[in-house]
């Protein structure tokens, strides 16, 4: 009767840490899932100021060596930055100075975390 209760409470304890081990999330899975994304990943991109609005700014950027097929060869193209409290600013946006750019996308805008100016 003795091993009988021995094996009966080894069964329900060993039951309960299964299952409890189970019921944990895994520590290092990126979780995708609805209300929780992967953080977004950061770009940079080189050009010229073409517009610099209060909380905006927009890089004129030459396109590269690979073409796509709407694009000529040495075709430039713009892209948008919207700057807010953390961007962090290495000299004075000013039309035709050249920046570099770090950003990141949110709800397809660019978000420019850091912008280092050169005249």
């Amino acid at each position: 009767m003795k091993n009988a209760w021995r094996f009966g409470f080894s069964t329900l304890a060993g039951t309960v840490l299964v299952a409890g081990a189970l019921a944990l999330p895994p520590a290092n899975r990126h979780q995708t899932q609805e209300g929780q994304q992967a953080a977004p990943q950061t770009q940079s991109v080189s050009g010229k100021i073409a517009s610099v609005d209060q909380n905006s700014f927009t890089l004129t950027v030459a396109s590269k060596s690979s073409v796509s097929q709407d694009q000529q060869p040495g075709a430039s193209s713009t892209l948008s930055f919207t700057i807010d409290k953390n961007t962090t600013m290495d000299g004075k946006l000013k039309v035709g100075s050249s920046a570099e750019v770090t950003y990141r996308q949110d709800n397809g805008t660019n978000i420019a975390i850091s912008v280092h100016v050169t005249p």
